[in-house]
């Protein structure tokens, strides 16, 4: 074999695993948009269309098909240009490796502790709050706008930044990993028609956030006292303070591949058959 035929082989699998990702990291996003789903379901639905027209000679399909294939491209951009731009605004945030993953065990326990006892004590004073943690897609465009702080996290803090009279309480919260990031940041609120109409400004903030992220938004509401959570665009809502603490435990939790899953378990078989 040559070396021409080598670098041929490489070249391919590159080029195979490069559109594995592109395909991967796109379905990944689209899974959570709902108005790219639905669009995602209309091109779907004309590509089985267009078959179906050739396979049994429909002529005049075929010929309106055409055109909507011709110019629907076009006419995609046009109108789904602001989810086109948050899928790559997605793509350009996200990050190798999310600062929660690298911390240990007892790292993550003490920040979902010290957050849900904070949510707790605001919880009995209703002192409305809004808590954002960043996972695996970067938040900076929205530190970059927001009052730094970069504070160790307690529960006591937290409950000083949200009390009031505090000029930071307005806004929500960022936590980066053991940190709080920042404060008064702004958060595009959604524009979902599932949302209930008496949620406030912070739970569509939270949902907001949620849609254009893999962040973990905790709210306490400020009527009501409850406790919620937002992820991936869906709101888990009057939550008590157990259920958010195994909530939180697992989705900080970092994810482990399949192959080492087995790999473990092959070996924990093979020291309880030894």
């Amino acid at each position: 074999m040559t070396i021409a035929k080598v670098l041929d082989y490489i070249r391919t699998i590159v080029d195979i695993l490069l559109v594995w990702l592109v395909l991967y990291y796109t379905l990944k996003i689209l899974r959570k948009n709902v108005k790219m789903v639905l669009l995602f379901k209309g091109i779907i639905f004309i590509l089985v269309l267009k078959l179906v027209s050739y396979v049994f000679s429909l002529s005049t399909i075929d010929y309106l098909l055409n055109y909507v294939l011709e110019w629907g491209i076009l006419a995609i951009i046009v109108i789904f240009q602001p989810e086109i731009r948050n899928v790559l605004e997605q793509l350009g945030r996200s990050q190798l490796l999310g600062r929660h993953k690298v911390l240990t065990v007892d790292e993550r326990e003490k920040v979902v502790y010290e957050i849900v006892t904070a949510m707790d004590a605001m919880r009995k004073t209703r002192t409305g709050a809004l808590i954002v943690i960043e996972r695996d897609n970067s938040l900076n465009d929205y530190i970059e706008k927001s009052k730094k702080i970069y504070a160790d996290i307690s529960s006591e803090l937290l409950v000083t930044i949200f009390f009031p009279n505090n000029p930071l309480h307005d806004g929500g919260l960022i936590i980066q990993g053991d940190k709080i990031t920042s404060a008064r940041a702004v958060f595009p609120t959604s524009d979902s028609v599932k949302i209930n109409k008496r949620l406030g400004t912070r739970h569509r903030a939270a949902l907001g956030i949620s849609e254009l992220t893999d962040c973990i938004a905790l709210v306490v509401s400020e009527e009501t006292g409850r406790l919620s959570c937002a992820i991936g665009g869906e709101l888990n809502y009057n939550l008590s303070s157990d259920e958010l603490k195994i909530l939180l435990l697992d989705e900080l939790k970092p994810k482990r591949s399949i192959l080492i899953d087995e790999e473990e378990e092959d070996g924990d078989n093979n020291e309880e058959k030894n």
